[in-house]
């Protein structure tokens, strides 16, 4: 028990004190090896399949090195730790919306946040579409056709997102053999 208390103060202070990613791993490396929970070189390993598996990074550390430390009650507990601050952060911020939800001030701001995020949502796609269906500055069809083809599962068909995915990487190996032009 003392030893999940341990991990998930660890993994907390963790996550109050850095800023996510890149930028956990001397404290990680730091708390384990104080701890006697791993060496230099098995936390090297954990950051290396962490940032190899889908996922941030401190929470893929927080499981590898909670399972490591205590097995699943381990990475619990250090999950948990590391996500303290987001939590937190979430329940003062409900706590506050749920307080002033019906303050004049309060609509005020959310009238002009709710367009924002609109707006940055829709230059983000901009953005992202003038990268990803474009080559050297020229609309790329196939890049095109691929989209609309994936819009119209998403939408009409009801697929599934992983569904699209893996219909999308059959698609560019069959149709063009890993030649497409990078993007």
């Amino acid at each position: 028990m003392m030893t999940l208390l341990r991990l998930f103060w660890s993994f907390a202070k963790i996550g109050f004190t850095s800023f996510g990613g890149l930028s956990m791993i001397p404290l990680i490396n730091e708390e384990m090896i104080q701890n006697g929970w791993m060496t230099a070189a098995e936390v090297s390993d954990i950051v290396a399949i962490a940032e190899m598996t889908p996922g941030p990074l401190g929470i893929n550390c927080a499981t590898f090195a909670g399972i490591r430390a205590a097995g699943l009650a381990g990475a619990a507990a250090a999950n948990i730790g590391v996500l303290m601050p987001t939590l937190t952060l979430t329940l003062l911020a409900a706590a506050f919306f749920h307080k002033f939800k019906n303050s004049q001030g309060m609509k005020a701001v959310m009238s002009g946040v709710r367009p924002a995020c609109i707006g940055m949502i829709f230059a983000l796609c901009v953005s992202m579409s003038l990268t990803n269906y474009t080559s050297d500055g020229a609309l790329y069809l196939p890049y095109v056709l691929l989209g609309g083809a994936d819009l119209f599962l998403l939408l009409k068909a009801k697929m599934s997102v992983p569904a699209v995915i893996g219909i999308n990487a059959l698609a560019g190996v069959l149709l063009f053999g890993g030649l497409l032009p990078p993007v």
